[in-house]
Protein backbone atom coordinates (compact mmCIF):
# COMPACT_ATOMS: atom_id res chain seq x y z
CA UNK A 1 0.00 0.00 0.00
CA UNK A 2 1.33 3.43 -0.94
CA UNK A 3 2.31 5.58 1.72
CA UNK A 4 1.33 9.30 0.97
CA UNK A 5 3.53 12.37 2.57
CA UNK A 6 0.48 14.39 3.34
CA UNK A 7 1.95 17.84 5.13
CA UNK A 8 5.52 15.96 5.27
CA UNK A 9 8.01 18.35 4.02
CA UNK A 10 11.13 16.63 4.93
CA UNK A 11 13.21 14.81 2.53
CA UNK A 12 15.23 13.01 4.56
CA UNK A 13 11.78 11.83 6.28
CA UNK A 14 9.83 10.89 2.92
CA UNK A 15 12.88 8.71 1.89
CA UNK A 16 13.28 7.19 5.08
CA UNK A 17 9.84 6.29 6.01
CA UNK A 18 8.77 5.16 2.70
CA UNK A 19 6.68 7.61 1.56
CA UNK A 20 5.73 7.97 -1.93
CA UNK A 21 8.17 10.36 -3.85
CA UNK A 22 7.54 11.96 -6.75
CA UNK A 23 11.60 12.03 -8.69
CA UNK A 24 12.39 15.77 -9.23
CA UNK A 25 15.92 14.82 -8.61
CA UNK A 26 17.02 15.30 -12.12
CA UNK A 27 15.88 18.29 -12.32
CA UNK A 28 17.16 19.61 -8.86
CA UNK A 29 20.90 18.05 -10.66
CA UNK A 30 19.94 20.45 -13.81
CA UNK A 31 19.71 23.63 -11.44
CA UNK A 32 22.70 23.18 -8.56
CA UNK A 33 25.00 23.02 -11.87
CA UNK A 34 23.57 25.41 -14.45
CA UNK A 35 24.07 28.45 -12.35
CA UNK A 36 24.68 30.24 -8.94
CA UNK A 37 21.88 32.82 -7.51
CA UNK A 38 17.76 31.92 -8.62
CA UNK A 39 14.32 32.96 -7.48
CA UNK A 40 11.12 30.75 -7.65
CA UNK A 41 7.92 31.94 -6.78
CA UNK A 42 5.16 29.22 -6.47
CA UNK A 43 1.51 29.52 -4.71
CA UNK A 44 1.57 28.34 -1.18
CA UNK A 45 1.33 24.35 -0.41
CA UNK A 46 2.87 23.85 -3.82
CA UNK A 47 5.93 21.93 -2.94
CA UNK A 48 8.69 24.91 -2.06
CA UNK A 49 9.65 23.48 1.18
CA UNK A 50 10.24 20.39 -0.23
CA UNK A 51 12.44 20.98 -2.73
CA UNK A 52 14.19 23.28 -0.57
CA UNK A 53 14.84 19.93 1.57
CA UNK A 54 15.73 17.88 -1.00
CA UNK A 55 18.22 20.58 -2.38
CA UNK A 56 19.59 20.74 1.59
CA UNK A 57 20.48 17.09 1.58
CA UNK A 58 21.89 17.11 -1.89
CA UNK A 59 24.12 19.76 -0.68
CA UNK A 60 24.75 18.04 2.49
CA UNK A 61 26.27 15.20 0.71
CA UNK A 62 23.60 12.68 1.84
CA UNK A 63 24.14 10.07 -0.91
CA UNK A 64 22.05 7.08 1.02
CA UNK A 65 18.77 9.33 0.85
CA UNK A 66 18.90 9.22 -3.84
CA UNK A 67 19.09 6.01 -3.84
CA UNK A 68 17.58 4.76 -6.36
CA UNK A 69 16.64 7.98 -7.67
CA UNK A 70 17.72 10.07 -11.05
CA UNK A 71 20.50 11.89 -8.93
CA UNK A 72 22.30 8.36 -8.05
CA UNK A 73 23.44 8.06 -11.75
CA UNK A 74 23.94 12.11 -11.99
CA UNK A 75 26.07 13.13 -9.88
CA UNK A 76 29.65 11.39 -9.22
CA UNK A 77 31.54 13.49 -7.07
CA UNK A 78 28.50 13.75 -3.61
CA UNK A 79 30.89 16.79 -1.78
CA UNK A 80 29.68 17.67 1.19
CA UNK A 81 29.18 21.88 1.60
CA UNK A 82 28.18 23.97 4.21
CA UNK A 83 24.38 24.62 4.23
CA UNK A 84 22.37 27.70 5.71
CA UNK A 85 18.47 27.25 5.35
CA UNK A 86 16.47 30.31 6.61
CA UNK A 87 12.73 29.22 6.84
CA UNK A 88 10.24 32.08 7.09
CA UNK A 89 7.61 29.83 6.80
CA UNK A 90 6.61 29.15 10.34
CA UNK A 91 7.14 32.70 11.74
CA UNK A 92 4.06 35.52 12.35
CA UNK A 93 5.49 38.61 11.77
CA UNK A 94 2.95 40.53 12.32
CA UNK A 95 4.42 41.29 16.21
CA UNK A 96 7.00 44.00 15.75
CA UNK A 97 10.87 42.51 16.87
CA UNK A 98 10.14 39.19 15.67
CA UNK A 99 11.61 39.23 12.12
CA UNK A 100 14.80 40.62 13.86
CA UNK A 101 14.46 37.71 16.41
CA UNK A 102 14.16 35.25 13.81
CA UNK A 103 17.08 36.17 11.95
CA UNK A 104 18.98 36.80 15.27
CA UNK A 105 18.33 33.21 16.31
CA UNK A 106 19.67 31.87 13.14
CA UNK A 107 22.41 34.33 12.95
CA UNK A 108 23.49 32.99 17.06
CA UNK A 109 23.25 29.37 16.06
CA UNK A 110 26.23 29.98 13.45
CA UNK A 111 27.82 32.09 15.41
CA UNK A 112 28.34 29.15 18.34
CA UNK A 113 29.46 26.95 14.99
CA UNK A 114 31.62 29.47 13.20
CA UNK A 115 32.62 31.99 15.79
CA UNK A 116 31.12 35.15 17.09
CA UNK A 117 32.72 39.22 16.18
CA UNK A 118 34.79 40.58 18.08
CA UNK A 119 32.54 43.94 17.60
CA UNK A 120 29.02 44.84 16.67
CA UNK A 121 27.58 44.29 13.41
CA UNK A 122 24.28 44.40 11.30
CA UNK A 123 22.43 41.22 10.37
CA UNK A 124 24.41 41.67 6.83
CA UNK A 125 27.60 42.02 8.22
CA UNK A 126 27.26 38.85 10.70
CA UNK A 127 25.74 36.87 7.76
CA UNK A 128 28.76 37.40 5.62
CA UNK A 129 31.64 37.08 8.12
CA UNK A 130 29.95 33.55 8.67
CA UNK A 131 29.42 32.74 5.12
CA UNK A 132 33.43 33.44 4.85
CA UNK A 133 34.40 31.43 8.05
CA UNK A 134 32.69 28.67 6.95
CA UNK A 135 34.50 28.79 3.71
CA UNK A 136 37.43 29.17 5.13
CA UNK A 137 36.80 26.17 7.85
CA UNK A 138 35.57 23.73 5.52
CA UNK A 139 37.05 24.51 2.06
CA UNK A 140 33.93 24.65 0.20
CA UNK A 141 32.05 27.57 -0.84
CA UNK A 142 28.51 27.86 1.06
CA UNK A 143 24.93 27.06 -0.22
CA UNK A 144 21.79 29.45 1.01
CA UNK A 145 18.71 28.57 0.90
CA UNK A 146 15.40 31.18 1.35
CA UNK A 147 12.11 29.47 1.97
CA UNK A 148 9.11 32.14 1.78
CA UNK A 149 11.41 34.83 1.60
CA UNK A 150 8.49 37.38 1.40
CA UNK A 151 6.25 36.15 4.14
CA UNK A 152 7.78 38.88 6.20
CA UNK A 153 6.45 41.52 4.23
CA UNK A 154 3.25 40.09 3.19
CA UNK A 155 2.20 39.22 6.84
CA UNK A 156 2.38 43.21 7.22
CA UNK A 157 1.35 44.39 3.95
CA UNK A 158 -1.16 47.10 4.46
CA UNK A 159 -1.87 46.70 7.97
CA UNK A 160 -0.57 49.78 8.97
CA UNK A 161 1.00 47.83 12.06
CA UNK A 162 4.26 50.39 13.30
CA UNK A 163 7.38 49.79 15.32
CA UNK A 164 9.75 51.86 16.85
CA UNK A 165 13.42 52.34 15.91
CA UNK A 166 15.75 54.76 17.42
CA UNK A 167 12.82 56.18 18.90
CA UNK A 168 11.36 57.08 15.69
CA UNK A 169 7.95 55.29 14.61
CA UNK A 170 7.98 53.15 11.72
CA UNK A 171 5.68 51.58 9.93
CA UNK A 172 6.56 47.58 9.94
CA UNK A 173 5.95 46.93 6.41
CA UNK A 174 9.09 49.74 5.49
CA UNK A 175 10.86 48.45 8.43
CA UNK A 176 10.78 44.87 7.30
CA UNK A 177 11.30 45.51 4.25
CA UNK A 178 14.52 47.56 5.10
CA UNK A 179 15.73 44.40 7.11
CA UNK A 180 15.46 41.99 4.10
CA UNK A 181 17.05 44.33 2.07
CA UNK A 182 20.18 44.64 4.51
CA UNK A 183 20.08 40.68 4.94
CA UNK A 184 20.05 39.47 1.12
CA UNK A 185 22.52 42.20 0.31
CA UNK A 186 24.95 39.41 1.85
CA UNK A 187 24.57 37.66 -1.74
CA UNK A 188 26.62 40.47 -3.20
CA UNK A 189 28.96 41.01 -0.15
CA UNK A 190 29.68 37.15 -0.12
CA UNK A 191 29.70 36.50 -3.83
CA UNK A 192 33.39 34.71 -3.72
CA UNK A 193 31.72 32.62 -0.47
CA UNK A 194 29.47 31.49 -1.92
CA UNK A 195 28.97 27.86 -4.50
CA UNK A 196 24.49 28.37 -4.80
CA UNK A 197 21.28 30.51 -3.68
CA UNK A 198 18.08 29.64 -3.78
CA UNK A 199 15.33 31.92 -2.88
CA UNK A 200 11.29 30.81 -2.46
CA UNK A 201 8.53 33.03 -2.22
CA UNK A 202 4.76 33.20 -3.49
CA UNK A 203 5.25 37.25 -5.34
CA UNK A 204 7.96 38.73 -6.70
CA UNK A 205 6.91 42.51 -6.05
CA UNK A 206 9.89 43.30 -3.44
CA UNK A 207 12.74 41.78 -6.35
CA UNK A 208 13.66 45.79 -6.63
CA UNK A 209 13.37 47.15 -2.88
CA UNK A 210 14.64 44.32 -1.14
CA UNK A 211 16.90 42.87 -4.03
CA UNK A 212 18.39 46.23 -4.60
CA UNK A 213 21.32 45.86 -2.50
CA UNK A 214 23.18 42.86 -5.42
CA UNK A 215 22.35 41.51 -8.64
CA UNK A 216 19.11 40.10 -9.41
CA UNK A 217 18.43 36.60 -9.24
CA UNK A 218 17.77 34.53 -11.83
CA UNK A 219 13.86 34.35 -11.67
CA UNK A 220 12.90 30.90 -12.97
CA UNK A 221 9.30 31.33 -12.21
CA UNK A 222 8.68 31.30 -15.39
CA UNK A 223 11.27 29.17 -17.14
CA UNK A 224 9.78 26.24 -19.21
CA UNK A 225 12.84 23.93 -18.02
CA UNK A 226 11.48 24.00 -14.50
CA UNK A 227 8.00 23.73 -14.41
CA UNK A 228 8.09 20.48 -13.25
CA UNK A 229 10.31 21.51 -10.41
CA UNK A 230 7.15 21.49 -8.31
CA UNK A 231 3.86 19.84 -7.91
CA UNK A 232 2.86 16.94 -10.01
CA UNK A 233 2.45 16.98 -13.90
CA UNK A 234 -0.25 15.32 -16.17
CA UNK A 235 2.63 12.23 -17.07
CA UNK A 236 3.86 11.66 -12.94
CA UNK A 237 0.28 11.27 -11.88
CA UNK A 238 -0.42 8.75 -14.84
CA UNK A 239 3.06 6.84 -14.31
CA UNK A 240 3.48 7.08 -10.20
CA UNK A 241 -0.06 6.66 -9.59
CA UNK A 242 -1.67 4.45 -11.83
CA UNK A 243 -2.46 1.57 -9.47
CA UNK A 244 -4.14 3.84 -7.22
CA UNK A 245 -6.14 6.08 -10.05
CA UNK A 246 -7.37 2.44 -11.38
CA UNK A 247 -8.43 1.40 -8.09
CA UNK A 248 -10.45 4.55 -7.53
CA UNK A 249 -11.95 4.41 -10.81
CA UNK A 250 -13.30 1.10 -9.63
CA UNK A 251 -14.26 2.09 -6.53
CA UNK A 252 -16.44 5.01 -7.79
CA UNK A 253 -17.49 2.64 -11.17
CA UNK A 254 -16.25 5.14 -13.58
CA UNK A 255 -13.49 4.72 -16.57
CA UNK A 256 -9.82 6.00 -15.48
CA UNK A 257 -9.78 8.38 -17.90
CA UNK A 258 -12.86 9.93 -16.26
CA UNK A 259 -11.27 9.79 -12.40
CA UNK A 260 -8.24 11.32 -13.51
CA UNK A 261 -10.18 13.91 -15.10
CA UNK A 262 -11.78 15.00 -11.90
CA UNK A 263 -8.74 14.42 -10.12
CA UNK A 264 -7.28 17.35 -12.47
CA UNK A 265 -10.18 19.31 -12.08
CA UNK A 266 -10.16 19.30 -8.27
CA UNK A 267 -5.99 19.71 -7.88
CA UNK A 268 -4.90 22.04 -10.84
Amino acid sequence: MMKYPIGVQSFEQIIEDGYVYVDKTALVYDLVKGGKIYFLSRPRRFGKSLLMSTIENYFMGRKELFAGLAMEGLEKEWLEYPVFHIDFNAGNFKKAGALEEKINAYLHDWEDVYGQPEIKMGAGDRFARILHLAYVKTGRRCVVLIDEYDKPLLDVLETGLTTVVDGQERLLEEWHRDVLRGLYSVFKAADADLQFVLLTGVTKFSQVSVFSGFNQPKDISMDSRYDALCGITQAELESCFAEPIRELAEKEGVSVQQITESLKRRYD
